[in-house]
């Protein structure tokens, strides 16, 4: 990678993202792309319950979202899909609900979406789930692998650079503008916070995306009508229970059978991935792959013995501001 550095500046995005340099026609490639994205619980409408004794996170105590940065990642992938060609697949390593997230990204544009999930990847810290996702990408043909710089569930930004080593391909991190891509190898600026660094890289090659990158784009009603009934096989298999209590196993299979022939027929199937379908090594997954380890969880209760009442003026403030300095609260 050749970089070089230089002050903050403004820069131009268009309505969709990023700018892109136009290539000349002769050289203009298309290039696919594979976004790796998350769902993530609310941190923003955090509660009590929100964690569990063991000190992994209560999911079903807070409502699930798309991972902001993950969605700035997929909105780069679809402008280089927009102004270059290829295509973009969208992978999600979590339980059956993640399916939702996979369906939003259909809904922006995305042209194939995968969800992982097993029983045997609960308890996985960044290291493996690193791994399990690089043994999903490896399955795929791809020039670019975006995510976005972390998750705002762990706040590590530690998977897309793992992810990169394991897939041994160069990475650029905290993207925020794509300068140009050249059939060979790309040309970007990374936010490295007081200032920024010009950065070309080599195809294939990782990029982690930050949120002042673009403004992802909503969802298309042409798309979203398209795929609104796009399902994964486990939700086929939960909506045949639900739909038929009463029916035998046999039932439900066939059922289950017909349901997912009539889904692949449309393109509407979603595709889903287990441990053994990406040839995952089980030693390097879940709780047994994880060296993280919770050492110890503590609540903090925040209480007060008494409360005063200040008057919304400007001199009620004025008469807060000078108690506290007397009480030497603040100086």
């Amino acid at each position: 990678m050749t970089p070089k550095t230089g002050n903050l500046q403004n820069k131009t995005a268009n309505p969709n993202g990023l700018v892109l340099k136009p290539l000349n026609k002769e050289v203009k490639l298309a290039y696919n792309c594979v976004v790796l994205i998350k769902q993530v619980p609310d941190t923003k409408k955090i509660t009590g319950e929100a964690m569990n004794d063991d000190g992994t996170v209560n999911r079903g105590a807070l409502p699930a979202i798309f991972n902001p940065e993950d969605l700035n990642a997929l909105e780069l992938a679809l402008d280089i899909k927009d102004q270059y060609g290829g295509a973009v697949t969208v992978i999600t390593m979590g339980l059956p609900s993640a399916s939702d997230i996979l369906r939003q990204s259909l809904y922006r544009g995305a042209d194939e979406a995968i969800l992982v999930t097993d029983r045997r990847c609960a308890a996985s810290d960044t290291l493996a789930t690193s791994y399990i996702l690089s043994a999903a990408v490896k399955k795929l043909d791809y020039d670019i692998v975006l995510c976005g710089r972390q998750a705002i569930d762990g706040d590590t930004a530690q998977v897309g650079p793992q992810l990169a080593e394991k897939l041994g391909i160069p990475q650029v991190t905290y993207v925020e503008e794509l300068l140009s891509l050249d059939g060979e190898s790309m040309t970007a600026r990374r936010n490295i916070g007081n200032g920024w660094q010009e950065v070309r890289c080599e195809m294939p090659l990782l990029v982690t995306v930050i949120d002042e990158a673009n403004e992802p784009r909503v969802a298309s009603a042409r798309k979203l009508m398209k795929n609104k009934n796009a399902l994964t096989p486990v939700e086929v298999e939960v909506s045949a229970r639900q739909g038929n209590p009463d029916a035998s196993a046999e039932k439900i299979a066939e059922l289950v059978k017909r349901k997912t022939q009539e889904l692949q027929e449309n393109g509407l199937l979603i595709k889903q991935w287990d441990l053994d379908d990406i040839e995952a090594d089980l030693t390097w997954c879940g709780r047994d792959g994880s060296p993280t380890k919770v050492h110890r969880i503590q609540s903090v209760v925040l209480s007060a013995k008494d409360s005063k009442f200040v008057e919304p003026t400007e001199q009620g403030v004025a008469d807060m501001i000078h108690e506290l300095i007397s009480d030497k609260t603040i100086s």
